[in-house]
């Protein structure tokens, strides 16, 4: 393969925790190679993930009660996806679909599934990650947030799959609480001293958007891959008390929601109570921009913007947990259906990239994407190692305003193995959905025209019995099975 990005070499890193508050993001400068012509021509990538955001909750997106500044303006300064999808209606499938260039009949982690006390079932070790593709291709590389693929110190932690450097929630479970007990910092257990008992004394999002900045700052002079898992606005709905006091009153009528504010499983998952919720949510927004603006602003004050590429999205659609209302801020925009949901609403989400120099500022695409494209993109971008199992489509042709070399996908499909089981493919224009796989015995799948019926809301499968027969082939065809993971080989793959 041509090499786009020519390069020296590169000596990997790895950060000591032994005094991890304070070292994360930071190692001994004198064990990178320092190049700072590599540095020019080798982009950097940061890419962010917002949990459970909707596709209307940015105003870059038509969102129209509250603002978003910062995105909005990554938006004007790059290209805003239309039409971009997530791995998953969940998180840990999601993630795996990004981090594996595999949609969910294929990827390893098809499901949320818990190892107790702490964390989810791991990636195994054999699978090549982007994050080890990166590495590899001599960049350093982090992950900032929520992780949720290998409980701490499985193949699947982190620092196991391509990662020099960890910081945050291990466990999905954990993640839903913003005044945590303690988080990862690499392989230590950082104990929070001040969220002990109720105490509210280190709000998780701002910590690890500190270490965030921190990354940035000590490889500014070295290619690298920042992958920044944000928990927000995911459930619970929780912010300091100098953020909701910007936003009370300004949304009613205010919705209250009881959750466990104390006993054993209190910080152990459950949401806390909200009596405000929906200024809590819209607070919640505000710290994820201007987290978002932080980031571009040390990019230019380190002198690296122009040489930064950054990708802003959602790992699937609204949630309406812990007091979540997205039919109040019309969260999932004009799509049917949220988060746990296969129709657009639970799986189309925001995708905004700026790459200065090579993407058009201020421009929109309707190229048809998801998470699994992310790896072949980036592969082309920095000509790294991509195995043949991925299917992922890479859309740097469209990036670079060269559409006619963009290819597109034969099919999407994905796949979710919880409420009775349900499945979903998109194919051209053409949606088709089942629920309740699992159960019935029936024909059950439904099929809508996306480009008449944006909505989904008039089921024309009866009308179209030769592209139901085309679905039901593409259903087969499409996933692998999973012995984890499994998924009912019964009669629903026949309707």
């Amino acid at each position: 393969m041509t090499k786009k990005f020519l390069y020296l070499g590169f000596l990997s890193f790895f950060i000591s925790c032994a005094f991890a508050c304070k070292n994360i993001g930071q190692q001994p400068k004198d064990s990178i190679a320092q190049d700072s012509q590599e540095s020019l021509v080798k982009p950097n990538i940061i890419y962010i993930l917002a949990d459970d955001l909707g596709y209307g909750d940015l105003s870059a997106y038509g969102q129209q009660k509250f603002s978003t500044p910062n995105i909005d303006k990554l938006a004007r300064q790059g290209m805003l996806f239309t039409e971009h999808y997530s791995g998953s209606t969940v998180c840990a499938p999601s993630r795996s679909a990004l981090l594996t260039g595999m949609h969910t009949g294929h990827t390893f982690v098809r499901g949320n599934k818990e190892i107790q006390p702490e964390g989810q079932y791991p990636i195994p070790d054999n699978t090549y990650t982007l994050a080890e593709a990166m590495k590899k291709a001599g960049y350093a590389t982090g992950v900032f947030g929520k992780w949720g693929l290998g409980y701490p110190g499985s193949e699947g932690d982190p620092l196991n799959q391509g990662f020099d450097t960890f910081f945050g929630y291990n466990c999905q479970r954990l993640g839903h609480n913003y005044y945590p007990r303690h988080l990862w910092a690499n392989t230590d257990s950082l104990v929070l001293e001040e969220n002990s008992g109720t105490m509210k004394g280190v709000y998780a999002p701002q910590l690890i958007h500190e270490k965030t900045l921190d990354f940035i700052e000590f490889n500014k002079d070295n290619p690298f891959f920042l992958y920044v898992a944000s928990i927000i606005p995911h459930a619970e709905l929780a912010a300091p008390e100098e953020i909701m006091n910007k936003y009370r009153g300004k949304f009613p009528p205010e919705k209250a929601y009881k959750g466990v504010d104390d006993g054993p499983e209190y910080r152990n998952g459950p949401y806390e109570s909200q009596k405000e919720t929906h200024a809590a949510f819209v607070s919640m927004i505000h710290i994820l921009d201007n987290q978002v603006g932080e980031i571009m602003a040390k990019l230019e004050q380190l002198g690296i913007a122009d040489n930064t590429i950054v990708m802003f999205t959602s790992d699937n659609g609204p949630h309406t947990e812990g007091g979540a209302d997205p039919d109040y801020f019309n969260s999932n925009g004009p799509f049917k259906g949220t988060k746990r949901d296969l129709y657009e609403g639970g799986i189309r989400v925001p995708l905004i990239v700026k790459w200065p120099g090579h993407v058009k500022p201020n421009t929109k695409t309707d190229h048809v994407s998801a998470f699994w494209d992310v790896f072949p993109t980036f592969a082309g971008i920095v000509d790294m190692e991509v195995p043949p199992s991925l299917d992922g489509v890479s859309f740097l042709p469209t990036l670079l305003g060269e559409e006619k070399e963009q290819k597109e996908h034969e099919y999407l499909y994905w796949e979710f193995h919880e409420k009775g089981g349900r499945q979903a493919i998109r194919k051209g224009n053409w949606k088709a959905v089942k629920y309740n796989v699992f159960k019935s015995t029936e024909d059950q799948m439904e099929l809508y025209d996306l480009d008449s019926d944006l909505g989904e809301e008039n089921n024309i499968a009866k009308d179209y019995p030769e592209i139901v027969a085309e679905m039901k082939l593409l259903f087969k065809e499409a996933r692998t099975p999973s012995e984890v993971f499994t998924f009912d080989q019964g009669t629903y793959l026949e309707n």
